[in-house]
């Protein structure tokens, strides 16, 4: 049985993750800072192993590595440190796999007038996403670098994949097809291994997303 350290795990994209993981039989770890934000039922929360703590607390996200087969990491906020840090502690633990989201734009791989206003809206976002992909790039870690188009709450499993080198496709893709994504890598690792891929749904290409 897999063992999965979900680090983030209240992350919008984390949180429909978890219950496909769980009913795929997965052993999840779950790193949060705050419990009260999980939306799994009690049930779920029963069949996981929950972890309060800072992915920047070296000692705290050392303890919860142990006996991991897979990181997937779901992230806000100062991710060039925590990739740093994540990084090397995957080393010290000897855990190879790791499933990392990030944002589309990072190499400047969108085309066209969305890709034009994807680097504006997002600025030095892109910037922090892409030097935090780099850490991962650069180590001898299996990662697999997610590349969502923009995220929408729609209840629907529908994407398509590009890879590091080609162009972005569509503007949109909802949380669950993500979700889908990352329980797809954990049933077969070798999945999109040491990859950088971009996921859309099909069909939504504009100037901007639809929503906005």
């Amino acid at each position: 049985m897999t063992n999965v350290l979900v680090l983030g795990a209240t992350g919008r994209i984390a949180q429909q993750a978890e219950p496909m993981l769980l009913d795929e039989g997965v052993n999840l770890t779950l790193m949060l800072r705050n419990p009260n934000k999980l939306n799994l039922t009690s049930e779920q929360q029963k069949r996981a192993n929950i972890i309060v703590g800072d992915v920047l607390d070296q000692a705290t996200l050392t303890d919860a590595m142990q006996g991991v087969d897979i990181v997937y990491a779901n992230l806000a906020g100062d991710v060039i440190e925590m990739a740093k840090l994540i990084e090397q502690t995957m080393r010290t633990v000897g855990v190879k796999r790791i499933v990392w989201i990030s944002t589309l734009g990072i190499y400047d791989e969108v085309p066209g007038n969305f890709g034009k206003w994807n680097n504006e809206t997002l600025g030095d976002y892109l910037t922090h996403y892409a030097e935090a992909a780099k850490v991962f790039e650069d180590s001898d870690l299996d990662y697999t670098i997610i590349r969502p188009a923009w995220l929408t709450d729609k209840d629907e499993v529908d994407y398509e994949v590009t890879g590091r080198t080609e162009a972005f496709k569509g503007t949109e893709v909802s949380r669950k097809s993500i979700a889908a994504v990352v329980t797809a890598i954990v049933q077969n690792p070798q999945k999109y291994e040491r990859a950088s891929i971009g996921v859309n749904k099909p069909n939504t290409d504009g100037d901007k997303p639809a929503f906005m």
